[in-house]
């Protein structure tokens, strides 16, 4: 495939699927009262996996695109944890007590909750739920703010895998977004998990920040091996400043261009490949020995909104403002607003604002996505099948893949789907002719690359 090829398709704005239908299609047409008819209607077979939101930071980070509010004080954040409680209480009610496999703590900073929060929140979640002894419980850790006490409390609240926000260790780009960490501290906070028994570190990683370089890049890379993670993930940063509007600040004019990000973004990748870890579907890439590895082996391997894991649970439950949950009935999230979520909650009432009922058609080509995002492949015929469709139910969609075929970003071999392997950074691209909802004018999502 040409360079030439390739450049029409790296300004265009495609989900990054972590969901299907994406969040944008949510309404309110789902709320409380579905929300809670769906909890009740659970199996008692069904395994739950928890995402706890922790929507605070002492610092704002300027490329951020989370739901987060800047605080210095321990009054919201303990007030919030009360209503997170009581959430927590609620939601188990209705659902019952099932077993879970997976618990994520995203944020924000949920290490701002403090060493006694962190503990109690995990112990009301053992008492409601049925936290497997095996579970995986994962938390984002900002390496700036984690210190010894705390490390201790993730310890003892029985954390397996933290991740670590580094994005680039090029001081002009730090300066450049707010966010100046140094390798050295960085460093610091390996040690730290690693000495309390938490052996499991990924390192998040960002390119197509301001002043970043393919130089940058790479150095950054080679900084970030020597601390040995288990897993890296590498997102191409999103400048959305209509949404994001502290995305103002940063300036774009020192933004890289469509051609380097993606040479950025091989860079980054290429380099990793060579210290030997596996590329896993868009953007994460493992140690051949990590659980993520041998999900994407084995065919396992899943994606959902902490990006790709080998979580096996049935349902996402999310507590928390703006939280995300979905289960076989469809996705549901919380009121955004702090003080809308915390009244909501503090009336005695869930916080659900917003969601979507999902159809068999919304099922089916949520698993073509997916396959295709985890996969780099999907046999639609035997989908098609399997879900009871016509053979022909996609022929459409088919026909609107011959120009990619041509462009080389994919080949179809008796429905057989695939993107190759040089093409991996597109299957955003591939996966988006299977959206029934995507409107490519919209500009609401990040570019392709």
């Amino acid at each position: 495939m040409t360079g030439t090829a390739i450049a029409k398709y790296l300004n265009e704005r495609i989900p990054r699927y972590t969901s299907y239908p994406t969040a944008p299609h949510f309404s309110a047409a789902v709320g409380p009262a579905s929300y809670r008819d769906w909890l009740k209607g659970l199996p008692e077979t069904e395994r739950l996996s928890l995402y706890l939101h922790i929507p605070f930071c002492t610092t704002l980070c300027w490329y951020c695109g989370c739901n987060t509010s800047i605080t210095r004080h321990r009054a919201p954040i303990e007030r919030y944890v009360d209503s997170l409680k009581q959430e927590i209480v609620r939601v188990a009610a209705l659902a019952g007590s099932h077993r879970v496999a997976h618990i994520h703590w995203g944020g924000g900073t949920p290490t701002i909750v403090g060493p006694e929060l962190f503990r109690s929140i995990m112990d009301l979640l053992r008492d409601r739920f049925d936290v497997e002894p095996d579970a995986e419980i994962a938390v984002e850790v900002d390496p700036r703010r984690l210190d010894g006490m705390m490390t201790t409390a993730l310890a003892i609240s029985g954390v397996t895998r933290a991740s670590l926000g580094v994005q680039s260790f090029d001081p002009q780009v730090q300066k450049a977004v707010a966010r100046v960490q140094s390798l050295s501290v960085t460093k610091r906070c390996v040690e730290l998990l690693r000495g309390a028994g938490i052996q499991a570190i990924n390192l998040d990683l960002l390119y197509g920040l301001p002043h970043e370089t393919v130089a940058t890049c790479k150095a950054t890379v080679e900084a970030a091996l020597t601390l040995n993670p288990a897993r890296f993930s590498v997102f191409g940063y999103a400048h959305v400043p209509s949404m994001m509007k502290h995305q103002r600040v940063i300036d774009a004019t020192a933004l890289p261009d469509a051609d380097e990000r993606l040479r950025q973004e091989q860079a980054i990748g290429d380099a990793l490949v060579r210290a030997g870890y596996m590329r896993i579907g868009l953007d994460h890439y493992a140690r051949p020995s990590d659980p993520l590895a041998q999900a994407r082996l084995d065919g396992n391997l899943r994606r959902n909104f902490q990006g790709y894991t080998d979580d096996p649970a049935d349902a996402l439950i999310g507590f928390g403002a703006s939280s995300i949950g979905l289960s076989r009935y469809g996705y549901v999230q919380n009121i955004t607003d702090l003080k809308g979520w915390r009244d909501r909650i503090e009336a005695g009432e869930l916080a659900t604002a917003r969601g979507l009922a999902l159809t068999p058609d919304d099922g089916l080509r949520g698993e073509i996505i997916e396959r295709l995002m985890c996969d780099l492949r999907v046999d639609v015929p035997n989908v098609l099948r399997r879900r009871g469709f016509p053979s022909d139910y996609f022929d459409a969609e088919i026909e609107a893949l011959k120009p990619l075929v041509a462009d080389g970003l994919t080949r179809i071999d008796h429905g057989v789907i695939t993107v190759p392997e040089a093409m991996r950074n597109l299957v955003r691209r591939v996966a988006s002719v299977f959206d029934a909802y995507l409107d490519p004018t919209a500009g609401r999502h990040a570019v392709a690359v």
